[in-house]
């Protein structure tokens, strides 16, 4: 199958993951959180990018632009303007240590996409899993996500995420308005202290997490039927009968999101989906929103990667809250 992963000189691709089996079995598997320089090294993050300038073939330097460049082995990851500055994997990876040195949290997976144009580092929030559905087995795991692009087309990100443990779908957090998107932070001079503003706001984690729960529980605590599931995925997805999306109708290569696929492929998710059997849970909007999140995070785009890709970098991310929110407005 056809990845993302930056595979490394050694022939391993450029991620770890505790306990857990990486993408296509190509990363590599830790019994145990790494430190913060254990896991640069064990991600093959361990290299820095720096700024170069530019030059047409008759010698002229281009202005105001500057080519990001791998310091290892001289690869161009991207052109940005005079004012773009990196953050370096090191720091990435430093964010996260008041929280280890406390025991708050520990890593768990690290990476990078796209020849090393995208990088992130998630750490997982000790604590107990939250219960949605008692006596169903159904809980959900806390996350802090950075995320981060060396080619000038993406912001520096961190926030929370979350993980509906059953089926390892990737959920959309209710937090509060400063901490419930993952904060974008402009690559400037001052990105590290920006982020250690952030870090002040993930403070109040467990408490907006809890709120979380409580919503997911009232989710849970609502029926539907087919009929019902049909109108919120035409409302996550913004489709209708006679809609083909534009990934359709631009990409041969892509399915797209046009209506009929999408309620071929998300109500038998509602139905049999990973962990939508349980008893409390089948038959309801906290199961329809996991049919659709099942959908994101396992069945939609043309690989694994790509999936991950867009959850955590791109489109796949709005789809998420959208998810959210449109089964909260059902709810109410």
């Amino acid at each position: 199958m056809a990845h993302d992963l930056e595979i490394l000189s050694s022939g391993t691709a450029s991620m770890f993951s505790v306990k857990e089996t990486p993408w296509h079995g190509l990363g590599v598997i830790l019994d145990q959180p790494p430190t913060v320089e254990e896991g640069l090294v064990e991600a093959g993050l361990n290299w820095n990018v720096s700024l170069a300038p530019l030059n047409t073939d008759s010698g002229l330097t281009v202005p105001d632009h500057r080519a990001v460049v791998r310091d290892t082995d001289s690869k161009i990851l991207g052109v940005v303007g005079k004012g773009w500055k990196p953050l370096q994997n090191q720091d990435a990876f430093s964010w996260f240590q008041p929280w280890l040195d406390s025991g708050v949290a520990t890593l768990e997976s690290a990476g990078s996409l796209k020849g090393g144009k995208r990088v992130w580092v998630m750490a997982k929030i000790k604590a107990d899993p939250l219960v949605i559905v008692p006596g169903a087995d159904d809980t959900v795991e806390r996350y802090i996500l950075l995320s981060n692009g060396h080619d000038g087309t993406m912001a520096i990100r961190a926030g929370f995420s979350a993980v509906r443990v059953v089926c390892q779908n990737t959920l959309s957090a209710a937090i509060s308005d400063s901490a419930s998107k993952l904060l974008r932070v402009r690559h400037s001079g001052k990105a590290m202290q920006a982020l250690d503003e952030i870090q002040k706001v993930m403070n109040v984690a467990e408490a907006q997490f809890q709120a979380t729960a409580e919503q997911y529980r009232r989710l849970a605590a609502c029926r539907v039927n087919d009929a019902d599931m049909v109108k919120y995925v035409q409302r996550v997805f913004k489709v209708t009968p006679a809609t083909t999306t534009d990934a359709a109708a631009n990409d041969p290569g892509d399915e797209g999101d046009d209506c009929s696929r999408l309620i071929n492929r998300i109500l038998p998710l509602f139905e049999k989906g990973r962990g939508n059997d349980l008893p409390g849970v089948k038959g309801t909007l906290w199961g329809a929103m996991n049919a659709v999140t099942e959908y994101l995070t396992h069945d939609r785009g043309h690989n694994l990667d790509n999936r991950i890709d867009s959850l955590w970098f791109g489109q796949g991310a709005n789809l998420t809250q959208k998810a959210y929110i449109e089964a909260l407005k059902m709810a109410a």
